[in-house]
C-alpha cells in the first residue's frame, strides 16, 4: 500500500486523542453550567455543576492545547518547500465557514435584543441605570486601532519585514488585552447584572460573548507572535496569521454593531 500514500492532493491527518478529549471537555463544561444554573430543578447541589465545569474546562484547555501543538509540529515538518494547494484552499474554506458560524451566533443574539427592544414600552427599562459611553468609546478606538495594526503586520510579512510584523502583532494583542481590562472596569461600575430582567441578560450575553471572542483572538495572536519568533512563517506561507487576522477583523466588525446598537441607540 506504500505506493498509494501520496496518490492524491488531500492531506489526511493522523489519529489523535486530543480532538475527542476536547469535545468531552466542552460537553462537561456545558452540562456543568446547566447543572449549576438549574441545580434545584435537578435535585442536586450547585457544587456538582461547579465540579463538572472545572473538570470540563481543564479537559478543554489541555486537549485543545495539545491538539494545537500537534498541528504546529505537523506544519513545521512539512516546511515551507512543500506547497499543497488543495490543503491551502481547504484551510481557507474551513476558516471562512467557522467565521460564518460565529456570525450566526451573534445574529441570533442581536435578533433577540432588537425583538425585546421593539416590544418593550420603555427601553431600557425604568429600573435600569445604563452605563456611560466613555469606556465603550475608548474600547471602540482601541479595536479600530488594533484592526489597523494587524493589517500593517500582514503587509510587513508580505514585504519580508518580519521584525515589523512581530512588532505590530505584539501591539495588536496588547490592545486586545487592554480592551478586556477596560471591559472589566466597565462591568465593575454596572448597577445591574444578568438577573436584572431581559435588558441585563441580553446586555451581558452580547458584550460578554464578544469579550470572550476578543480573549480567544488575543490568545491566537500571542500564538502567532511566538511562531513568528520561531521563524514558522514566510512571505508565501503564513495562513495561520491570515486566519487569525480574519478572525480579528470579524471581532472588530461585531463590536461596531454592539457599540451602535447597545450603547449609542
Amino acid at each position: 500500500m506504500a505506493h498509494h500514500e501520496h496518490d492524491h492532493d488531500f492531506h489526511i491527518p493522523g489519529n489523535s486523542l486530543w480532538s475527542p478529549l476536547s469535545c468531552i471537555g466542552v460537553g462537561l463544561l456545558a452540562f456543568g453550567l446547566i447543572a449549576f444554573l438549574h441545580a434545584a430543578s435537578f435535585g442536586v447541589s450547585e457544587l456538582v455543576g461547579e465540579i463538572m465545569m472545572l473538570n470540563g474546562l481543564a479537559l478543554t484547555v489541555y486537549g485543545t492545547g495539545k491538539w494545537f501543538m500537534d498541528l504546529v509540529n505537523e506544519s513545521r515538518e512539512r516546511g515551507f518547500k512543500e506547497k499543497v494547494q488543495v490543503l491551502d484552499i481547504a484551510n481557507r474554506y474551513g476558516m471562512l465557514f467557522f467565521i460564518v458560524s460565529e456570525a450566526m451566533f451573534f445574529a441570533a443574539f442581536f435578533a433577540a435584543y432588537f425583538f425585546l427592544r421593539g416590544h418593550a414600552f420603555v427601553w431600557p427599562p425604568e429600573n435600569i441605570f445604563t452605563l456611560d459611553v466613555a469606556l465603550p468609546t475608548i474600547n471602540t478606538l482601541l479595536l479600530l486601532t488594533s484592526g489597523a495594526t494587524i493589517t500593517i503586520a500582514h503587509h510587513a510579512i508580505m514585504d519580508k519585514d518580519m521584525l515589523k510584523a512581530r512588532t505590530f502583532t505584539l501591539l495588536t494583542f496588547v490592545l486586545g488585552f487592554i480592551f478586556l481590562a477596560l471591559q472589566m472596569v466597565e462591568y465593575s461600575h454596572a448597577l445591574f447584572d444578568m438577573d436584572s430582567g431581559v435588558y441585563g441578560s441580553t446586555f451581558y450575553m452580547l458584550t460578554g460573548f464578544h469579550g470572550f471572542h476578543v480573549l480567544v483572538g488575543s490568545l491566537m495572536l500571542v500564538a502567532v507572535w511566538r511562531r513568528m519568533n520561531k521563524g514558522d512563517f514566510s512571505d508565501k506561507q503564513h495562513f495561520y496569521f491570515e486566519a487569525t487576522a480574519w478572525y480579528w477583523h470579524f471581532v472588530d466588525v461585531v463590536w461596531l454593531g454592539l457599540y451602535l446598537a447597545v450603547y449609542l441607540m
